[in-house]
């Protein structure tokens, strides 16, 4: 088992940085692909970014740019850097971990991830 306890959610202006942390406990957390998901209001929930356990990342074209996942697994811990906030960047973010991909693809099918974590509130206002 794997609990995941996300940090970092707040309500910032268009344009603002924010960086989320995703915190592991459990089972070694270093053989896990992290993903990042988010759920905007009224909308299914849609992938952010993932990283592989060898610490390669992938991004959905909408944050391309604009966002940095990475992790350290000294701390058990993954990092969402989002910088240029839009306020449709607004969403609950929801981090995930699970054993799929390979040691470079990380999953980006939320189904590929067994263990979440319950969500952090990111609201961007203009």
């Amino acid at each position: 088992q794997v609990q995941l306890v996300e940090s970092g959610g707040a309500l910032v202006l268009t344009g603002d940085s924010l960086r989320l942390s995703c915190a592991a406990s459990g089972r070694t957390f270093s053989v896990y692909a992290v993903g990042w998901f988010r759920q905007p209001p009224g909308k299914e929930r849609e992938f952010v970014a993932a990283i592989s356990r060898g610490g390669y990342a992938y991004y959905s074209d909408s944050v391309k740019g604009r966002v940095t996942i990475s992790r350290d697994n000294a701390k058990s811990t993954v990092y969402l850097q989002m910088n240029s906030l839009k306020p449709e960047d607004t969403a609950v973010y929801s981090c995930a971990a699970g054993a799929g991909g390979s040691y470079t693809n990380p999953p980006t099918d939320e189904n590929k991830y067994d263990y979440w974590g319950q969500g952090t509130q990111v609201t961007v206002s203009s």
